[in-house]
C-alpha cells in the first residue's frame, strides 16, 4: 500500500493517495479545527493483490484535545480517546492507533477522524496538523514520507506593519520573507518545528524581534531603525514563499573542541531592507540558535584587476513610476534590452534593487529610437540600504544625447555599498514623456574571500542541552529535480498524488468516482 499522509500544516495543505472531506472544520494557516460533532474523513487505496496484517495511524494535535473518535470503513479504532496531560496550546502531541489488518479492504477504503466532544455542550476542538497511516512493517514510512520536501514548505511571507513609538495608527510595512530549515545530514527531510521567536540586525544597524503565534498565522514585535527610532512591529501570514532561493550553508558544530558535520541550514531572511547580518531564532521544541553572517561578495562578470565590472545582471527587481504597458514599454527592459522604457510624465522615477549591496563606481544611460525631446536632461542618483533613506550619489543637469542609441557613462564620486539605487529624472527637453533604452551598472572590481573562512559563525543549543559552537560554509543551491527530487508543484485543486496508488484500472475508476463526488458542489 502507497502510504497514506495529509499534512494540513502548510498551505495548500500535502495529500498523499488521500482525498479529505469535513465537516464542521475550518481550516487555519497551519491546521485543521475539527469542532465538537465534526469530523474529517480520508479517502485512500489499497492495492487488491497486498495483504496487510496491521497498519499504523498517527494523528499529530496542536495542544490540548478534546475525545477523539477514530475508525477505518465503520470498524472502530478508538472510542473517546484522550491523551492525559496539561500541555501549553502550542504543544505537538501525538495520537498513535492500530489499525487490525481486517479493517482494510482492497480497493477504496475511508478513515474518520472525529471529535467526540458534545455538540453544543463542550467547547473543546481538535487542532489537526497531520495525519498518516500506513502497513506496520514500513515503520513509519508515511511520516518519513510526509517530511520530505519539508524544507520547501517552510518558508512563508508575512505583510507587515508599524507603528512608530508615539504614533496613533499602523502603517504598511514591506513584507517579511521567511525560511529557517535545518537538517542533521546532509538530506532534505529535517527539522519542522515552527520558529516561535525571531531577531535580526541588518548591516545598517536596524534591528527587530518578533514572537510568533502558535500557528504561525501572524506575530507581533518591536523595532529600532538605523536612525535610532522605535516602534511596534507587527505581520500576518499571507502565504508559502513563492519561489525562493534561501542560502544554503554545510554547518558544523564544536562540542569539546572539535568540530564535527552538524548537516545542512537553509535560511532566508528578507524584511526589505538592508541584507541581514546577524538573526536568533528559538523553536517549539526548545532549541535556540543564533548567527552572524558574512555577506557574501556581489561577483559580475569577471574581469582583469582593477577592471570594472558591468554589474546589471545582479538587479533583482525594477520599479518606476510610470511605465507604458499596453506598449510593453516597461522599466524592466532597461535591465534586460527588451526594448526601451517610456512614461508619461517629465519628472519619472526609477528604483534599481539588487539582492545584496552593490559598490557602484559608475552607470551608464542609453537614448531611445526616437524623440530625442524625451531624453533626460536632468536627475539624480541615489543609494540606499533600507529603500527608505536615501544618500544622493551624483547629480547631473543640463545633459544632452548627440543621438539616437547613444551610450553614455557617468563616473560617481564616491563609491558606497548599496541594495537599492533610484534615479530621479526631475526634466526632459520639452516633452511630456520621457524615455531610455538602457540603464546599466557598473562597480570596481571585488577581491574573493579567503579560503577556508567560514561564512558565519555562533551557537546552538538543543533543548535541556549546552550549548555549543556553531559555523557553516555557503554551498550552491540544490538544483530542482535532481537525484528524483523537486520537479514541478502538485496542482493546488486536488492536491493528490496517484503515483502508484492506482495500480490497476478498477482502483483509478473508484479513485475517480470518489474524486468527483469530493468536487461536485
Amino acid at each position: 500500500m502507497d502510504p497514506v499522509f495529509a499534512d494540513f500544516a502548510t498551505r495548500p495543505a500535502k495529500l498523499s493517495n488521500a482525498v479529505v472531506r469535513r465537516h464542521r472544520c475550518a481550516v487555519a494557516p497551519s491546521y485543521v479545527v475539527v469542532a465538537s460533532g465534526g469530523h474529517l474523513s480520508v479517502d485512500f487505496m489499497v492495492p487488491d493483490e497486498e495483504e496487510i496484517t496491521e497498519a499504523e495511524l498517527c494523528m499529530s494535535v496542536l495542544g490540548v484535545a478534546a475525545p477523539v473518535d477514530a475508525e477505518v470503513n465503520g470498524e472502530p479504532l478508538a472510542k473517546g480517546f484522550l491523551l492525559p496531560g496539561t500541555e501549553g496550546p502550542d504543544t505537538v502531541r501525538e495520537y498513535v492507533l492500530t489499525v487490525p489488518g481486517t479493517a482494510l479492504r482492497p480497493g477504496a477504503n475511508v478513515l474518520a477522524v472525529r471529535n467526540a466532544a458534545v455538540e453544543d455542550e463542550d467547547d473543546g476542538v481538535i487542532r489537526l496538523r497531520t495525519v498518516t497511516l500506513d502497513s506496520a512493517e514500513h515503520g513509519g514510512r508515511a511520516r518519513r514520507v510526509s517530511g520530505q520536501g519539508a524544507g520547501e514548505r517552510s518558508g512563508w511571507v508575512f505583510a507587515t506593519e508599524r507603528r512608530r513609538l508615539g504614533a496613533a495608527t499602523w502603517q504598511p510595512g514591506a513584507d517579511l520573507r521567511l525560511q529557517v530549515h535545518r537538517s542533521e545530514t546532509n538530506d532534505e527531510a529535517g527539522e519542522r518545528e515552527p520558529v516561535t521567536r525571531l531577531a535580526w540586525r541588518g548591516t545598517t544597524g536596524a534591528e527587530s524581534s518578533v514572537a510568533f503565534r502558535t500557528d504561525l498565522s501572524g506575530f507581533h514585535g518591536h523595532f529600532r531603525d538605523a536612525d535610532g527610532s522605535l516602534g511596534e512591529l507587527r505581520g500576518t501570514l499571507t502565504g508559502p514563499l513563492p519561489r525562493a532561493v534561501p542560502q544554503h550553508f554545510t554547518t558544523e558544530e564544536e562540542h569539546d573542541g572539535v568540530w564535527s558535520p552538524a548537516g545542512r541550514l537553509r535560511l532566508l531572511l528578507d524584511d526589505g531592507g538592508a541584507p541581514v547580518d546577524r538573526v536568533t531564532w528559538s523553536d517549539r521544541g526548545g532549541a535556540a540558535t543564533s548567527l552572524s553572517l558574512l555577506l557574501p561578495v556581489m561577483a559580475g562578470r569577471p574581469a582583469a584587476p582593477g577592471e570594472r565590472r558591468d554589474v546589471t545582471e545582479l538587479v533583482s527587481r525594477v520599479w518606476a513610476s510610470d511605465e507604458f504597458t499596453d506598449f510593453g514599454e516597461v522599466a524592466e527592459n532597461l535591465v534586460k534590452s527588451g526594448g526601451k522604457w517610456l512614461a508619461h510624465e517629465q519628472d519619472p522615477e526609477l528604483s534599481f534593487t539588487f539582492d545584496l549591496p552593490v559598490a557602484v563606481s559608475a552607470y551608464s544611460l542609453t537614448s531611445a529610437n526616437d524623440a530625442p525631446e524625451r531624453d533626460p536632461a536632468v536627475w539624480v542618483l541615489e543609494g540606499s540600504s533600507d529603500g527608505r533613506s536615501w544618500t544622493p550619489l551624483d547629480s547631473r543637469e543640463g545633459e544632452v544625447f548627440q543621438g539616437r542609441y547613444q551610450c553614455r557613462e557617468f563616473t560617481l564620486a564616491r563609491s558606497e555599498a548599496h541594495r537599492y539605487y533610484r534615479l530621479r529624472i526631475t526634466d526632459n527637453h520639452g516633452a511630456q514623456e520621457t524615455q531610455l533604452l538602457d540603464v546599466r551598472f557598473f562597480d570596481g572590481g571585488a577581491e574573493a574571500a579567503a579560503a577556508g573562512v567560514s561564512d558565519f559563525v555562533g551557537y546552538r543549543q538543543s533543548a535541556d542541552a549546552q550549548p555549543v559552537g556553531y559555523r557553516g560554509t555557503r554551498i550552491p543551491a540544490p538544483v530542482s529535480g535532481a537525484d528524483g527530487q523537486g520537479g514541478d508543484e502538485p496542482g493546488e485543486l486536488l492536491a493528490v498524488d496517484f503515483s502508484d496508488t492506482a495500480r490497476n484500472l478498477q482502483d483509478a475508476a473508484r479513485l475517480l468516482e470518489q474524486l468527483t463526488r469530493y468536487l461536485r458542489p
